[in-house]
């Protein structure tokens, strides 16, 4: 009969270890639970000598594993949160922890996530816990993540803690899919009215030129400036870059240049502190990151982190320089022994209810679900202050649309009208 070594935490949490004797990996770990610990590992113990019973379909599975996969960049957040919801079940209904990790694997295509839990499962087999395995892989698992698992570990309640983060994980993308969607439309209509006016001004606008150039018309300044912009787009002479490359390159430009600028310290803290300060966009950054922050901070709390610790986590993943500045004199107040809801209400980032809600919180010792109270309420007026953007964008994006239109026609029928009239008058 196979010997099977574990690892399970006691009603108390604390770790213990020793082995069973069982048919199989499900009848160890009832064995286990049936002396009251909740096991955390089960692995069967190797035989001098050979793979034991199951090496050999290890050996195999090592064996597929070598093959190529891709490593570059991050693990998405939607494949992770996929994961962290299937772990959840797999641990609720029972399965050992290697096993589970073993099944997420083996149902990933390849790529960078199924290497990384490749690894993992590897680690936790070793008898490394999950969390340390899953902290030396930060292109999927960043330091929020990591300390609940080891929240959860330490409580026994892995199972609750991964529910718990997973519901966190989709309501942060919810969030994000809700931003983005909005943002699609006005983006979309931009881009082709730009691609649409630039080829204007590149192919026709030279057509009208030769005409009026061939009847010698008087030209107004309006369309004097049109074909001077029309020149510049296609390049007149001496002109190095044509103005069609600036316009179509100027959004990869930007985001090149203000890439660069987040990379500094001052640069990341000026282009933070002047995004809130943006009318209309100010508000809706702002109303993302407190949603962000409480989401996070209240998440920690609820999954046993210590609160210093949490709030340092919270700063750090806030991706905001004004919050990521009251968050760190939050810290320090409380470190001191005095407040939360102080510091933050002299920094001024939050409005009064969220500052008041958070001093409730304190007093009742329930600030963890009053974190996710002010959460889930500024979910919702960031989804209204999005459809309230995209309502005011639509009709300004047909004003803006019908200026430039009108502009080019005005521009154009103006030295028309003027031929007309000399012709009328040279035949009178």
């Amino acid at each position: 009969m196979p010997t099977y070594l574990y690892e399970a935490l006691n009603s108390a949490g604390q770790s213990q270890k020793g082995t069973v004797e069982a048919d199989s990996s499900e009848e160890a770990v009832k064995q286990i639970k049936t002396q009251g610990y909740f096991p955390t590992a089960v692995r069967e113990q190797k035989v001098k000598g050979g793979a034991g019973v199951g090496g050999a379909e290890r050996i195999r599975k090592k064996k597929r594993s070598t093959g190529l996969s891709i490593n570059i960049g991050k693990v998405r957040r939607k494949h992770l949160t996929l994961f962290t919801r299937q772990l959840s079940t797999l641990q609720d209904a029972g399965l050992p922890l290697l096993r589970s990790l073993q099944i997420l694997e083996g149902q990933q295509k390849p790529g960078l996530l199924k290497s990384i839990l490749s690894q993992v499962a590897e680690d936790v087999e070793g008898g490394t816990t999950l969390s340390d395995s899953m902290a030396k892989h930060p292109k999927a698992f960043d330091r929020l993540y990591c300390k609940m698992v080891n929240a959860g570990e330490i409580g026994g309640v892995l199972d609750i803690i991964l529910q718990r983060l997973a519901n966190f994980m989709e309501k942060a993308q919810r969030l994000r899919r809700r931003i983005i969607g909005a943002m699609i439309y006005p983006i979309v209509v931009i881009t082709v009215a730009v691609v649409i006016v630039t080829g204007i001004m590149y192919f026709v606008i030279p057509k009208f030129q030769d005409i009026f150039n061939d009847f010698e018309v008087e030209l107004p300044g309006l369309t004097i400036w049109l074909i001077n912009t029309s020149k510049w787009v296609a390049g007149s002479e001496g002109q190095t870059i044509p103005g069609a490359v600036w316009i179509l390159g100027s959004p990869f430009l930007v985001w090149l240049f203000f890439t660069l600028i987040r990379k500094t310290g001052p640069g990341r803290a000026v282009t933070d502190i002047v995004r809130i300060k943006i009318p209309v966009i100010g508000g809706l950054v702002k109303k993302t990151s407190v949603a962000r922050f409480t989401r996070t901070l209240g998440t920690l709390i609820a999954a046993g982190v210590p609160i210093l610790e949490a709030i340092m986590i919270t700063r750090d993943t806030s991706g905001n320089y004004v919050f990521e500045k009251a968050l760190t004199k939050v810290h320090d107040s409380i470190r001191e022994g005095e407040t939360f809801a102080g510091p933050l209400r002299e920094s001024k980032v939050c409005d009064a209810l969220v500052v008041n809600m958070i001093d409730v919180g304190e007093e009742t010792g329930d600030l963890d679900a009053m974190l996710m109270k002010i959460a889930d309420n500024y979910d919702e007026e960031v989804d209204v202050a999005v459809q309230s953007m995209l309502s005011l964008l639509e009709p300004l994006l047909v004003v803006v649309l019908g200026v430039v239109v009108g502009t080019i026609v005005l521009a154009l029928f103006l030295p028309l009208v003027r031929m007309i009239e000399s012709v009328s008058t040279g035949k009178l």
